[in-house]
């Protein structure tokens, strides 16, 4: 079963030691191919507090299954129940962990019904591993209280199969939720996107929050083998992708992620430490080794007969039989780091499933915009509605690396952070180093898939010809919060003839 987040994340976050040991038997457990679990979901409208929390959410055989654990002792005295820690001591408790259940059943059913998902059947489901037998009682079925007995792969998915037996039927004639949909909307209202650097207000706010369009892509990914995933920049590729990667291998599965900029080692890393995945560019590839789940991030700069031959070297079954996910972006990243060719492209394209990312969740609205005007590139709507518009800097001299420096400390005197800044060089081809001032210097073949809360544009190609659109567009789609973009006289010009060209188009 696949767990959201993956148990990784729930063993670091979770301070119950009873959760952790019924989320590893939820993973180990062999349920039907939709079903997942979703740990400590918040839930809103809540019938007694204002927000309440149920500690699993199991989709099961298109049943929607909450379920409350209480670790040690659990006993009902004189009408009131309590818990008994390791120590002995009693702890009173508001109700009892079935009527816990029940309340977060009642909630998270009006949460999804108001929504017009559809009627679907739900059940709520005491486990209190530490105790020998449920308590008896009238109130609830012994098949929905499962204790010891149950605290094994085989006892629990017995007790799945036993209450998804018991489950209700729709009545007649209401409209009745589709299981994809259901598991699309849980993984829309519960997956937990990594928050990066969340200290920038509303901005960052926005950006950080999943999009029902990466819900849906995760949602799919899990049942798909094969799966072409589209996105312009700053849709939530790599995010989504980081994501995918971490629950396949949480399903025990050998995952490679695999890229052309090596660059990208910097992102991902952080995003999968401690999990069982192998993270390597696609130059350091030997073809000795195969897994059962490859992830390719900007596969636009391997989409060629070369690189799809290496690929089908590294996975299980090979790219027709195997297990893939290939994220890339359409608006021709590749003339500036990588080979694409469309032949190509149209082949891999026969073989998976492909999806749309359209939400942009990197860049505000402003960019976005600028984007679509001068590039005519598809980045998405924008999802992030807050920010400042895009600032052109025009200048009487030379728009290089000086001038963005002096950007660059105006908005440390403003209070940015030197680390949050980067000057991209979109004519420049070299390393990415520190200037003088200790700003990174970097340019598009060394930021692509990457970003920066702010960024500095400054050398503007010369010719917009492919190479150029390209350059520009990594460029100026890297910012989360800030964009500058430095130009001299003959730059704005060569900008307006640009516009013009998508006017007319």
């Amino acid at each position: 079963m696949i767990l959201v987040p993956d148990l990784a994340d729930i063993e670091t976050t979770t301070t119950s030691s009873a959760e952790r040991r019924v989320a590893r038997l939820l993973q180990s457990v062999d349920g039907p191919s939709d079903a997942v679990a979703f740990h400590s979901v918040k839930l809103r409208s809540h019938a007694v507090k204002q927000q309440g929390e149920a500690d699993f959410v199991v989709l099961w055989d298109g049943i929607v299954i909450l379920i409350e654990v209480k670790g040690g002792g659990v006993r009902k005295y004189d009408g009131v129940w309590y818990s008994i820690d390791r120590h002995g001591d009693w702890k009173k408790l508001r109700e009892s962990p079935m009527d816990q259940a029940q309340s977060a059943m009642y909630a998270l059913r009006g949460i999804l019904r108001e929504e017009g998902v559809g009627w679907f059947a739900t059940e709520a489901v005491a486990v209190t591993p530490d105790i020998d037998a449920p308590p008896p009682a009238v109130e609830w079925k012994g098949s929905h209280w499962w204790a010891k007995d149950q605290m094994s792969i085989a006892g629990m998915t017995k007790a799945f199969e036993e209450v998804a037996d018991e489950a209700r039927t729709a009545p007649f004639g209401v409209k009745i939720a589709r299981s994809e949909h259901l598991r699309a909307r849980l993984f829309g209202e519960f997956t937990r996107m990594p928050v990066i650097d969340a200290q920038r207000g509303a901005v960052i706010e926005e950006q950080n929050r999943a999009t029902d369009g990466q819900a849906r892509v995760l949602a799919a990914l899990s049942r798909n083998p094969r799966m072409l995933v589209f996105g312009g920049a700053g849709t939530g590729k790599s995010l989504v992708l980081a994501e995918a990667a971490k629950q396949e291998a949480g399903e025990g599965k050998s995952v490679l992620i695999t890229f052309h900029s090596p660059s990208l080692v910097d992102f991902f890393g952080p995003r999968i430490v401690g999990r069982d995945i192998d993270l390597l560019p696609f130059a350091d590839l030997s073809g000795d080794k195969q897994y059962d789940a490859v992830f390719v991030d900007e596969a636009q700069d391997l989409m060629n007969a070369a690189g799809m031959d290496a690929l089908d070297a590294v996975i299980r079954g090979g790219r027709a039989g195997g297990r893939w996910r290939m994220f890339l972006d359409p608006n021709n990243q590749a003339r500036v780091d990588g080979e694409f060719d469309p032949d190509v492209c149209e082949l891999v394209q026969q073989e998976a499933l492909q999806y749309d990312l359209d939400r942009n969740v990197r860049n505000t609205r402003a960019i976005v915009h600028v984007v679509q005007e001068y590039l005519g590139a598809d980045v998405g709507d924008p999802g992030i509605v807050h920010g400042d518009r895009v600032q052109w800097r025009w200048t009487e001299g030379t728009a290089d690396v000086a001038a963005a420096e002096a950007v660059a400390r105006d908005l440390v005197g403003n209070g940015a952070r030197r680390e949050d800044i980067w000057i991209i060089s979109v004519s420049a081809d070299a390393e990415p180093r520190r200037s003088r001032a200790g700003f990174l210097v970097t340019n598009p073949r060394f930021t692509k898939g990457l970003e920066a809360e702010h960024v500095i544009v400054c050398d503007l190609p010369q010719e917009y010809d492919d190479r150029g659109l390209a350059a520009f567009y990594v460029a100026v789609t890297r910012a989360r919060v800030t964009l500058h973009v430095i130009a001299s006289k003959e730059d704005k010009k060569r900008l307006q003839d640009l516009l013009r060209e998508q006017v007319g188009k």
